[in-house]
């Protein structure tokens, strides 16, 4: 079982930048798609960024296409989220999540996801 934690988060100023990691225990990350998801206060988690077992696919909702940017290397055992151009509406709880195997059709659903870690705060003043 993989274990997962994130770490990068901070306060930055709108328009700023910040890269988010997560640091994977165990020996079979390589074997896990990974996500990013996110929670404000008062809202629902939402679904963020998705990457495949290989880093080939990478998969974004429409709010932080073009700003954000999922990858891995998994001879760290880490993915990251690079995320620029920051706006305060980014401000949440960001959570990294995994599961074994292929990357299914309904990615953005966080019931797909098995493996989580304990989340970061990201604060973006406006």
């Amino acid at each position: 079982q993989v274990q997962l934690v994130e770490s990068g988060g901070g306060l930055v100023q709108s328009g700023g930048s910040l890269r988010l990691s997560c640091a994977a225990s165990g020996r079979t990350f390589y074997d896990y798609y990974m996500g990013w998801f996110r929670q404000a206060p008062g809202k629902e988690r939402e679904f963020v960024a998705a990457i495949t077992r290989s880093g080939g696919g990478t998969y974004y909702t429409d709010s932080v296409k073009g700003r954000f940017t999922i990858s891995r290397d998994n001879a760290k055992n880490t993915v990251y989220l690079q995320m620029a151009s920051l706006k305060p509406e980014d401000t949440a709880v960001y959570y990294c999540a995994g599961a074994p195997g292929a990357l299914p059709s309904y990615y953005t659903n966080s019931y797909t996801y098995n493996t989580w870690g304990q989340g970061t705060q990201v604060t973006v003043s406006s």
